[in-house]
């Protein structure tokens, strides 16, 4: 039965009642690319968990304001950075600043990315592929090695990935899967090398999530539902949820993970 998103909503509810209140009290969190889409509902999520939250952005300045208005509603410290993730010395120096600004860093959310498409047989716009490269690999990377020598020990290192960087999705999409795979191959070596202090490193591949770079009601949706069993798409929250489970002490053991949240997609 395909859920509503009433019904889906619901469940995302009962799903955030898993997480005591206080799970991350005393943590500081940063979400790259927090002022919106599944960032924005991580960032939140991280809150209603404990956790202070740091989000980046790199020019949704309101949105970015209004996020952190947001956190602050729940009782917990809270700013916006502006960064562009494709620049790695920004990224090197945003990481700096939260973790001298808040005293601390625990949870590192590499969120921020941009999709370029094309098909391999056309021509390909390189600056765009370039861009892209740039966020969702370089930016990655760049934030996870500022981020390993400021983080506790039992830090979190938690990367949003795709579903597509393991399986094939529509045409064009080629390139984009390709950065996806890449972040995946560099958590788990991250991993192991960060394991000695506690430290853990995995990632989230999200299917088909409601958001403005993939709304529901897109030129491709039918097909995208047609492609997991639930016969739907994702929301924010719920890959959120995904996230705040792996930031908390009850995940300890899980490290070098990949965990899709693709609502069974088999296509």
């Amino acid at each position: 039965m395909t859920l509503t998103a009433t019904t889906a909503a619901n469940t995302v509810t009962a799903a955030a009642r898993t997480f005591a209140p206080d799970v991350l009290a005393g943590r500081t969190a940063l979400v790259t690319g927090g002022s919106r889409g599944i960032g924005a509902a991580t960032a939140l999520a991280l809150a209603a968990a404990g956790a202070d939250v740091a989000i980046s952005h790199s020019g949704s300045a309101e949105r970015a304001e209004e996020v952190v208005r947001r956190i602050g509603a729940l009782g917990r410290r809270a700013a916006a950075y502006r960064a562009d993730q494709a620049d790695a010395g920004q990224v090197a120096a945003l990481v700096a600043a939260v973790a001298a600004d808040f005293g601390r860093l625990d949870v590192l959310v590499n969120n921020a990315g941009v999709l370029a498409g094309g098909r391999v047989d056309e021509p390909a716009d390189e600056e765009a592929l370039r861009r892209q490269l740039a966020v969702n690999v370089t930016g990655v990377t760049a934030a996870i090695r500022a981020a390993a020598t400021r983080l506790a020990d039992g830090g979190r290192i938690v990367t949003i990935g795709s579903n597509l960087a393991a399986r094939p999705g529509l045409p064009g999409l080629a390139d984009y899967s390709a950065t996806k795979a890449a972040v995946t191959a560099y958590s788990r070596s991250a991993a192991q090398e960060l394991a000695g202090r506690g430290i853990t490193v995995n990632v989230v591949q999200p299917g088909s999530v409601h958001t403005e770079m993939n709304p529901e009601d897109g030129p491709h949706s039918d097909a995208q539902r047609a492609a997991n069993a639930l016969g739907r798409y994702g929301r924010p929250e719920e890959i959120a949820a995904t996230v705040v489970f792996l930031a908390t002490p009850a995940a300890g053991f899980i490290t070098g993970g990949v965990l899709s949240a693709d609502g069974g997609t088999f296509s």
